[in-house]
């Protein structure tokens, strides 16, 4: 595997498309295409295949895109450290789940970048059970995302937003309001962002305690590719209540209850202890649950902020 071969499964992996992950790369799709082929071949694993317009990954295809970002990640830290030193800035460095990555991070953090300019942030995407590993080996300050049953007693939890998922069809579907039971459950298409693989978080758990076939399981790029699949009459999909509490009102999208008990979570900040953090890490922590923050993780916008865009450095955007 290359460097090469791996940034161009990540674009492919961060857009969804061969043609968008060409135009980033500033190549043909012809180069993405034969480096998409040597990965195939050198790991024997198809590594996704499209439905509906969308990218399906298979699990070696998912451990490959956690793994090359890594790998990229690395490399592109120590410029971010190097450049931001350079520059007197301070670098802040957050790992968050999938589902918090696209929903909730950017306007926490636009946010809360408003306080400092000389303050740089770099995100990286990690299934949550790893956080703690991340934490004592110091590869990263914070982690952002649901709340685990268990963590390493170095770490410390605090918990600061509730949030609850629902699975929901298009306006069409024949389920639209309808209440299924477990067998039944198990017949329908399943259609789940990557947060879904996240063991210990709430859409893995309702899964796990629905008992869904693997079969029955479509694992997409992200949370939004999967709902817009749903939009369409496709499947269930499993979305954030609050953010698709518009959309449920005007009838684009309909609940299908399929008594799931445990669909309410809590969105935790996970850390070292306080004298072990840096003074970026301490002040995030206090600041993440005052109103204002509360109110950028639930609606996803920085609370119309206009006066300064912060520099983010994302090594992955599921």
């Amino acid at each position: 595997m290359t460097p090469a071969q791996l940034k161009t499964f990540v674009a492919v992996v961060r857009h969804g498309s061969s043609r968008a992950a060409a135009h980033e790369l500033g190549v043909g799709e012809t180069a993405v295409s034969n480096h998409i082929k040597a990965l195939r071949t050198e790991l024997d694993d198809q590594l996704f295949r499209r439905s509906g317009g969308h990218l399906v990954f298979t699990p070696g295809g998912l451990r490959l895109a956690t793994r090359s970002l890594e790998m990229l990640g690395l490399q592109d830290q120590t410029r971010a450290e190097v450049l931001a030193a350079a520059d007197g800035q301070r670098l802040l460095r957050l790992a968050t789940s999938s589902l918090f990555a696209e929903y909730s991070a950017p306007g926490l953090i636009e946010l809360f970048a408003t306080r400092a300019k000389d303050l740089r942030v770099e995100l990286s995407v990690y299934p949550a059970h790893q956080f703690a590993d991340l934490l004592v080996r110091r590869a990263v300050d914070l982690a952002l995302g649901p709340r685990l049953a268990a963590v390493s007693s170095e770490v410390v939890s605090t918990e600061f937003v509730r949030y609850q998922m629902v699975p929901v069809v298009g306006r069409s579907h024949r389920l639209a309001g309808k209440r299924l039971s477990i067998p039944e459950a198990h017949q329908q298409q399943w259609l789940l962002g990557p947060e879904a693989l996240d063991v210990g978080g709430v859409a893995n758990r309702m899964l796990t305690d629905l008992a869904i076939p693997d079969t029955r399981q479509l694992v997409f790029q992200s949370s939004e590719a999967a709902i817009s699949e749903a939009r369409s009459g496709q499947g269930i999909a499993l979305a954030l209540a609050h953010r698709v509490a518009n959309e449920m009102k005007v009838g684009r999208l309909a609940a299908v209850d399929v008594g799931a008990g445990n669909s309410h979570g809590t969105w935790t900040a996970y850390s070292l202890e306080r004298r072990q953090l840096t003074p970026a890490a301490s002040e995030l922590l206090r600041f993440i649950s005052s109103p204002r923050a509360m109110q950028a993780v639930l609606k996803g916008s920085g609370a119309h902020i206009a006066r300064f865009r912060p520099s983010v450095h994302v090594t992955l955007w599921s």
